[in-house]
């Protein structure tokens, strides 16, 4: 079904601030999910709220943070969330980052002890919208095999990647290292729907086409995707002196635990670079370039990264965002959880 989006972060807050979350936390994480249907990146959006609302309500988010942010130099800073809700505490720690990319052309801005944040789409444009560049990586919880490897090691460990040109067109880059992200498989569960071969193996290591039978995902283009994985690993975990690897926290194990994770934040200030009128008129004029190349068989046009999504979400405003009925159910109703999630396998049914 559709609803609005100005509805639908209604609801999704109402149940993050039942749950026990602080109003204001609930609405940050609201619009980072909103921002993520819109976009038509189902994934992460309200598929994702039941999940929260548990572990909110059983203590693995912490719900009265006191977040610490510590400059270590000139341009580098760590910000620890103190485990509170992922999503509040990466813009947060954005907003940091461009404070002193603005100030000093870089930042790099490490982020300890925080839950899961969603899609890093939202963090990185947030730099963007200020004629920044914003990259940012996050680890997460092993499901992947390594390229060669019969057991996971590895998160999907995303890569996010912004910029804005002139008329503020957003280049905007959000990938997992894995062929697809867990929300991908998750999604493909609830519209009882059947996925690619390319995308997970199943117990036995083989192919599997169905969402219920994965047992790991697969790194992207093979060893490059896990070289990928890797690097995201040692940015967002090792460099923080955070778990790392098959270490780093499970997403279901202990719902009642804190999640302890690490991402970090690049920021760039391309004005301490080149001049920024004329990097936007290049940047522009790449975009346009792209969508002006003849499209190969089978396709209406070529699109710069990050521009279906933009027109999705420009046509949300109109049209509304499209849910699953079964999710917008619950939404609606007075059950701030189902006990769904709390010590299930990470590829629980």
């Amino acid at each position: 079904m559709k609803v609005t989006k100005q509805e639908l972060k209604e609801l999704i807050k109402t149940k993050l601030h039942r749950a026990g979350l602080q109003e204001h936390h609930a609405d940050g994480v609201a619009d980072v999910l909103v921002h993520a249907d819109a976009r038509g990146v189902h994934s992460h959006g309200a598929m994702r709220v039941e999940y929260y609302a548990e572990r909110i309500a059983k203590g693995g988010i912490n719900t009265n943070p006191n977040f610490q942010f510590e400059k270590t130099g000139p341009s580098t800073a760590v910000f620890d969330g103190d485990n509170g809700v992922g999503h509040v505490v990466a813009k947060e720690a954005m907003d940091e980052a461009i404070h002193m990319a603005k100030a000093n052309g870089i930042a790099a801005v490490g982020v300890r002890r925080m839950s899961h944040s969603g899609a890093l789409s939202y963090f990185v444009q947030q730099a963007a919208e200020q004629d920044l560049i914003g990259i940012s990586v996050c680890q997460s919880d092993p499901m992947v095999v390594p390229f060669g490897g019969a057991e996971p090691y590895y998160g999907t460990n995303p890569i996010a990647f912004a910029v804005q040109g002139k008329n503020n067109e957003i280049i905007t880059m959000d990938m997992a290292t894995t062929v697809q992200a867990w929300g991908k498989i998750l999604h493909a569960r609830s519209k009882q729907e059947t996925i690619p071969d390319s995308w997970a193996v199943d117990k036995e290591g083989m192919p599997t086409t169905d969402p219920f039978s994965v047992n790991a995902l697969l790194p992207i283009a093979g060893p490059k995707g896990y070289g990928l994985m890797m690097m995201v690993d040692i940015l967002s975990g090792i460099l923080l002196g955070l778990p790392f690897g098959r270490n780093v926290s499970s997403m279901y194990e202990d719902l009642t635990a804190y999640r302890n994770l690490g991402q970090l934040h690049i920021v760039i200030n391309p004005a301490f670079f080149t001049g920024l009128d004329g990097f936007k008129d290049s940047l522009t004029a790449s975009m346009e370039d792209l969508n002006n190349i003849t499209p190969a068989p089978g396709f209406d046009k070529v699109y710069y990264p990050g521009q279906r999504s933009a027109i999705r979400e420009k046509n949300s405003e109109e049209n509304g965002i499209e849910i699953v009925d079964e999710i917008y159910e619950y939404l609606v109703s007075d059950v701030v959880h189902n006990n769904a999630y709390d010590h299930k396998d990470p590829f629980a049914k």
